[in-house]
This record gives structure tokens, sequence and C-alpha cells, in this order.
């Protein structure tokens, strides 16, 4: 993704400002180091339960930025904003599975680790909204870097890296996940939060656990059980109604 950003960078014929971004370098390092950490958690729960469930705690991460605004950037908290903050968290205990099912140490272990990426990701939309002076190509590239400085040290010391044993189709979507899912899409979405309030950045990523879902379930025929749904759509819905009652 960085050598992708990069390659635009050239062809546009853009450079890095280091002079207009001096003051933010350490947000922006201290941001992409954060992504890094995101990821590893957020694997590390692909690898312990289904990408359903893996996800729809992460997706926890938007209620987190509703209470956290608040105290760090000073923006109002409604009643209305608390009260799906409380019903959100009730879909979470349903997707960690308040009925007995799905309830293994793995899934539970997989959950963790979802919504400590969770966390880390709120704290990246949080320290983004404090970044006031990089454009959002700058600081997707120099997030990416700090993101690659924690990441290296975790990929060798947990068994290194082999790229061979993808495979032809295996670097093929490698390629495309870093260039397309990661590099593109993360210089439109940092690039949009300079214009939203912290909350506000929660609706743009509804669509991702629900597909998310759809895929784990069809595809990957993993299983989630009614209660879990009904906690997803819960987080889901209940966020998104902040969002509809703060716009009005």
């Amino acid at each position: 993704a960085s050598v992708a950003i990069i390659a635009y960078q050239i062809i546009t014929g853009k450079r890095v400002r280091f002079s207009a971004i001096k003051n933010d370098l350490f947000l922006l390092f201290l941001s992409g180091a954060i992504t890094g950490f995101a990821w590893i958690l957020l694997f590390e729960a692909y690898s312990h339960t289904t990408v359903s469930l893996a996800t729809l705690s992460y997706y926890f991460a938007p209620v987190i930025v509703i209470i956290a605004c608040p105290l760090v950037l000073k923006e109002k908290l409604t009643s209305g904003q608390v009260f799906c903050f409380l019903m959100s968290t009730v879909g979470l205990v349903l997707i960690i599975g308040v009925d007995g099912i799905n309830t293994s140490a793995k899934n539970i272990t997989g959950i963790s680790f979802g919504l400590g990426a969770a966390a880390c990701y709120a704290a990246v939309v949080i320290l983004n909204k404090l970044i006031k002076n990089v454009t959002g190509i700058d600081r997707t590239l120099l997030q990416l870097f700090a993101a690659v400085i924690v990441l290296i040290p975790y990929v060798f010391a947990t068994g290194g890296i082999h790229l061979g044993a993808a495979g032809s189709i295996g670097l093929l979507n490698l390629l495309i996940v870093g260039i397309v899912h990661t590099g593109i899409t993360y210089c439109l979405y940092f690039s949009a939060l300079i214009n939203l309030k912290g909350q506000e950045v929660a609706i743009l990523s509804y669509i991702d656990p629900l597909v998310a879902v759809i895929v784990s379930v069809t595809i990957l025929s993993e299983t989630i059980t009614f209660v879990q749904i009904i906690g997803g759509l819960m987080i889901i819905g209940f966020t998104l109604l902040n969002e509809l009652k703060m716009k009005a």
C-alpha cells in the first residue's frame, strides 16, 4: 500500500511537504503505530473466531468514539447518544453469547481481540481529528509507514515472512488488498475524516460488517446464531440512529 501511494505521488507530481506536517508529525506516527496494533489484534481475532464475530466486535469502535469524543474533543454528549451507547453495549453482550452458544474459550478470545482492535481504531479516529495541517494522502502514507514499523517486528516474532508459500493466487490477492483495499481506500477514508465530526465517521463503515457477515456465512460456511445477528444489528442500528438524530 505504501509503495502504491508513493507511485501515485510521483505520477501526480505531489510531494510530502515536511515543513507543513512537522507540527503533526508525532500524532501522525502515533496514529499509524496504533493502526498497526489494530491490524495485529484484528487478524488475531480472525484466527480465533469467525469472520462475522470478529468483524462485529471490531465495529464496536464507533460506539467507543461516541463516548470518547466528548472527553477528548469536547463534543457534546446527549441523552440520546448515551441511550445508543447502552443499547449497542447490549448488542455486544448478545454477540459474546449470553445464550450459551458459541461461547467457547476460542470464540471469547477472538471477540476480545476484536474489541481490542476496536479500541485502537477508535483512538486512530480521534487522533486524526487532532491532525489539522496534513492532507489525506500524506497522512495515509506516513501512517502506513508507522504501521509497518510496528508490524515488521511482530511478524518476525510470530513466524517470519513467507511470501512464496502464498502461491500465485495468494500473491495476487495480497496485491489487491494492499493497493486497492488499503492504499486507495485509506486515502479516501482519511481524507473524509478531516471534514467530519468524530461521531459522524461511524456512518461511513456500516456496509463493511454486513458484508463480512454475509461472506462469513455464505462463502466461508462459518456459523452465527440468530441472537448474535440481533446483537450485530443492534450495534450497527443504534450507532446509525445516533448519526441520524445528530444530523436532524
